[in-house]
């Protein structure tokens, strides 16, 4: 059996601001969406889906949704423009992971905790490097966390 997830479904407290912040951030798609009998719009990024709902419900401070990107830079500068960095849920907005995996925290229009991740943390700028921690500068680590690696094409 192959696995593979579709989707992900998330509030949104004001459609249509989420869904420009979406569209900002990553160049997220419009797409058809059917009538569920309220304010939903669903968003294509790359092969996989993005299901935005209008309700008004708070969202968890450490639920979030990840997403893989080629470049994070672009993404970090439309996050700065729209001050949407969060360096609550784990420490700091930009962090690095055992595997040389670089992960972007950023909190969209409803307050959703969306992490954007990016292979080689020598590919960023040196402004960004400049803000990287390590995960091993908040939590120890021993030789089998250093091993864990995210699914994060290299």
């Amino acid at each position: 059996m192959t696995l593979r997830i579709n989707h992900v479904s998330i509030n949104a407290l004001n459609l249509r601001e989420s869904v420009e912040f979406y569209v900002d951030l990553l160049d997220a798609e419009l797409i058809a969406t059917p009538n569920f009998g309220l304010p939903v719009q669903w968003l294509a990024l790359g092969g996989t889906q993005l299901h935005l709902f209008q309700a008004d419900l708070q969202p968890t401070s450490h639920h979030h949704l990840g997403i893989t990107v080629e470049d994070l830079e672009p993404v970090y500068r439309a996050a700065e423009r729209r001050a949407a960095f969060d360096d609550e849920a784990f420490g700091n907005r930009l962090v690095e992971l055992p595997g040389d995996v670089v992960q972007l925290y950023v909190r969209d229009p409803a307050g959703n905790l969306v992490e954007i991740d990016q292979h080689g943390a020598e590919r960023l700028p040196d402004d960004l490097r400049a803000r990287l921690k390590g995960l091993w500068d908040f939590n120890p680590q021993n030789d089998e966390n250093m091993s864990a690696r995210l699914f994060v094409p290299g």
